[in-house]
């Protein structure tokens, strides 16, 4: 019986480490980007970040936050002008100190306010190393919540990351207010969706 037990278990233990991570495809105007998810790591982020995906809701939204030597940042702002703030989900428990993922280059990761708990829809592509500031212990106690990487497309992320930028009028849900390191000329999420396995 106890033998029949251990087996069933190894098996089920099996079948779930050799389980896939979820893949999410981001058509953007400048090329296409494909994340790997950590399923495993970061549970909590990934089933909030596949949620937005399969709403739609980052469909046809823009990267409002461009920074060279930092990161690009999406997931919030419709395609309208000005673009406008889309009213997210509930925020999400910080799982950065949990996953023990990194804020590496190609990394993706949660915007949040200064409340560690206060992520929704909004992320980030690190587009270069920046474990030493947003990893938990950097800037934050909690950090930033890595939750994925960039399997293919880093060369279209470097290609965002390379866009002009300036100060624009954003409408967010508080109201419209000037924002820095906005493209100039719209960087647009097309579509988000997750791939299925073959």
């Amino acid at each position: 019986m106890n033998f029949k037990f251990i087996s069933i278990f190894y098996i089920i233990l099996s079948i779930l480490c050799n389980a896939e991570n979820p893949k999410v495809l981001l058509e953007t105007s400048q090329g296409n980007v494909t994340l790997e998810l950590n399923q495993e790591k970061a549970p909590l982020t990934v089933n909030n970040f596949i949620s937005y995906v399969e709403k739609k809701f980052y469909d046809n939204t823009v990267f409002h936050r461009v920074i060279d030597d930092f990161m690009i940042q999406g997931g919030g702002f419709s395609n309208e002008d000005p673009p406008a703030q889309k009213k997210p989900e509930s925020p999400i428990k910080n799982e950065g100190k949990k996953s023990g993922l990194s804020n590496i280059r190609g990394s993706i990761a949660m915007a949040r306010t200064n409340d560690p708990d206060s992520a929704t829809s909004q992320f980030f592509i690190n587009v270069v190393d920046n474990s030493k500031g947003l990893d938990p212990g950097g800037y934050s106690p909690e950090g930033y919540a890595v939750f994925g990487k960039v399997i293919k497309g880093m060369d279209v992320v470097d290609k965002i990351k390379k866009v002009k930028t300036g100060t624009s009028r954003l409408k967010t849900l508080s109201g419209v207010g000037a924002m820095r390191d906005v493209p100039v000329d719209k960087v647009i999420i097309k579509t988000a969706k997750v791939i299925k396995s073959k």
